[in-house]
């Protein structure tokens, strides 16, 4: 996977079963990115097996059939849905595969009846902070069931 890839090699972001090597590797990914920037208290894992209960809907964005995002769509019951576990791979980066997973998180919430996208971002997370920034999300008070956190960031967008 070379840098030279470009948002016109995205072949797909759709909804897919999270019981796959591939999303397995990408929730890896993940939890190593988090250990890097956040010490262990304030990590909290996700599995596969977790993703497959009802409410979670996991996008998977790949570049000429590879998986190299994801992220997950949780449904609240409340109106509105939960962004979670974003993640792009270094090689993909720069290629608007971030911007795609949030356009069609955004898509998979309002078929799903939600009125608003909820996320917690950490506040060392400068990149992911800038993608929802400009998506048009907008910082908000903690949202149920997290507290206000010393590393924690939360932001909801109108859908």
């Amino acid at each position: 996977m070379g840098s030279a890839r470009t948002v016109t090699d995205l072949a797909s972001v759709e909804v897919e079963t999270p019981l796959q090597r591939e999303v397995a590797a990408l929730l890896a990914h993940s939890d190593g990115v988090a250990a890097r920037l956040y010490s262990g208290e304030y990590r909290r894992p996700i599995t596969c097996e977790s993703l497959g209960e009802p409410g979670a809907h996991v996008l998977v964005a790949r570049l000429s059939g590879t998986a190299v995002g994801l992220c997950v769509v949780f449904e609240r019951g409340d109106g509105t849905v939960e962004i979670k576990r974003m993640i792009v791979e270094e090689s993909a980066r720069g290629c608007g595969v971030g911007a795609a997973l949030l356009s069609k998180a955004h898509i998979e919430a309002s078929r799903l009846g939600a009125h608003a996208a909820l996320l917690e971002v950490g506040i060392h997370n400068t990149e992911a902070q800038a993608l929802y920034r400009g998506a048009g999300y907008k910082p908000r008070e903690p949202f149920s069931p997290y507290k206000a956190s010393p590393i924690s960031l939360f932001m909801e967008q109108a859908l």
